[in-house]
């Protein structure tokens, strides 16, 4: 019985952390436990300090019952986000607060075969400088670019091991926790799902603007993933007959005409021909200050600014079309690196949906700009090791070597 009531416990905490506030019948439901049983285990939670009362619930004309809610210090995640150029790594409390200032390094994934190894020794380090006990870290998410395994944790594009190894045994091999890796813009999308926009939506496409064009989908109110994990490639949709070569291999993809990195591209070519802006000293080789420049100037009003968003967001707003068209979602959501935007996004990637789609099957589909941000695919690393952490103390036991069956 102790056991079970262990594994309960943590689904409990899980459904806290998720819903921020429940009642003691909101979570007998959720968890298809008796109310008896629920009331002993939350009465238990809260006599161990980990979960509080946090008051009354709004009033549905009876008697307003109790609210409770995870107490934030409980635990810790250490969330890392990853692109093709930088990580950023992170430690959260229970309300995703951030408990300590990120930090962001310069990590190319790239031809660089040490990409792994640094890796770890940065998040071991990182946890090592917080001064918070392993012990209270329930475990690592890691967001990354490429073709992600996550059945398998490895990573086919990027972050390459040796042997049998994956990339989550040698993370944990070395860091001592529990690791978690998923592919950035499905992570972005998770994020959404449980914090943003897209909470409580059935049918979401989210679409992450970075050096790449992310998609994570979420059909039926759950992320889908296709056959074997690699769904989502919108990156690479063959819009263009323009001879540019992707970083896929193939050329003409929608990466070629709209990634930041090739906004920036374009921003240093103008610049060079005279164009009239308010940018300065824009390079490649600081691609993500060049970018955020970029984008900040077109909320400034700066036209060339938003003459380059706009035909980038035109781009993404053909291949939105052919979304559409496919998943009839109910929500486009904008989110990851290039949400900085704003709204300057939103008009011309309206105007290629009213172009190229069929007004009946677009006329439901909204578009929004993510209200979480930069910060989304921290935020999804976290909310991926939650989503398992009712099945981590069965993972940690079984890494120590034991049979037992929580």
């Amino acid at each position: 019985m102790l056991l079970k009531n262990s594994r309960y416990k943590r689904q409990i905490q899980k459904h806290l952390y998720f819903e921020k506030e429940l009642s003691c019948a909101d979570l007998s439901l959720l968890t298809d436990k008796s109310l008896p049983l629920t009331t002993r285990v939350l009465n238990e939670l809260i006599e161990e300090g980990l979960v509080v009362e946090s008051g009354y619930a709004h009033s549905t004309g009876g008697r307003r019952p109790l609210v409770y809610s995870l107490k934030a210090d409980m635990l810790y995640v250490v969330s890392v986000a990853m692109d093709q150029l930088v990580t950023r790594i992170a430690i959260l409390d229970m309300q995703n607060n951030y408990v300590l200032e990120p930090v962001r390094i310069e990590l190319p994934l790239s031809n660089n075969p040490a990409a792994l190894t640094q890796l770890t020794q940065h998040i071991n380090n990182y946890i090592l400088a917080s001064g918070i006990s392993k012990d209270k870290i329930a475990g690592i998410g890691i967001g990354m670019p490429g073709f992600v395994d996550v059945t398998k944790g490895i990573n086919h594009s990027f972050l390459k091991t040796e042997g049998s190894n994956s990339i989550i045994s040698t993370v944990e091999a070395i860091v001592g926790v529990p690791v978690f890796i998923d592919n950035d813009s499905s992570l972005i999308a998770l994020a959404e799902l449980k914090f943003g926009v897209a909470r409580s939506k059935q049918n979401v496409m989210v679409v992450n603007i970075g050096w790449g064009i992310g998609l994570g989908m979420v059909v039926k109110g759950e992320l889908f993933r296709g056959n074997n994990g690699f769904a989502g490639e919108f990156s690479h949709l063959p819009l263009f007959s323009n001879n540019k070569m992707c970083s896929c291999g193939k050329s003409g993809c929608l990466e070629t005409e709209s990634s930041l990195f090739i906004v920036t591209e374009k921003a240093i070519t103008g610049l060079k021909q005279g164009k009239v802006s308010i940018l300065k000293n824009l390079t490649l080789e600081h691609a993500e200050d060049s970018s955020k420049e970029i984008m900040e100037a077109a909320t400034k009003g700066d036209k060339y600014a938003i003459e380059l968003l706009s035909e980038a967001g035109y781009h993404i707003g053909r291949g939105i079309s052919i979304l559409i068209h496919l998943f009839n979602p109910e929500l486009i959501v904008l989110s990851g690196r290039g949400s900085v935007g704003g709204k300057i996004w939103l008009a011309p990637i309206q105007q290629a949906i009213n172009e190229h789609c069929i007004p009946k099957i677009a006329e439901n589909t909204h578009l929004e700009i993510s209200s979480l941000g930069f910060r989304a695919e921290l935020i999804g690393a976290a909310a991926l090791v939650m989503d398992h952490f009712d099945t981590l103390e069965r993972r940690k036991t079984k890494n120590a070597g034991s049979q037992v069956e929580l």
